[in-house]
């Protein structure tokens, strides 16, 4: 089992969020602020199995806007394992 944690502008989270959701995967959404001018963010958290992060990670490419600044990244995407998972 993977975490996949996307970093998202915030304006950029909606349209992600629900092409995940339509794809049956999970998402928790945490707003927060990040950078030097205290932009607004959206952290996106997902518990997937390995061999759904290609196609999550997909997702997220092809549904996040462009980055007004070609130089911007349009999400900044960690994959990390997970050596439990609770549920209760």
């Amino acid at each position: 089992m993977k975490m996949l944690i996307a970093i998202l502008k915030d304006n950029h989270a909606e349209p992600v969020s629900q092409a995940l959701t339509a794809a049956n995967f999970r998402v928790t959404r945490v707003a927060s602020t990040s950078g030097f001018l205290r932009r607004g963010v959206v952290t996106l958290f997902l518990g997937i199995e390995d061999g759904q992060v290609d196609e999550a990670i997909e997702i997220i490419r092809a549904t996040a806007p462009e980055a007004d600044n070609p130089q911007d990244a349009r999400a900044t995407i960690f994959v990390t394992p997970v050596k439990k998972f609770v549920q209760i």
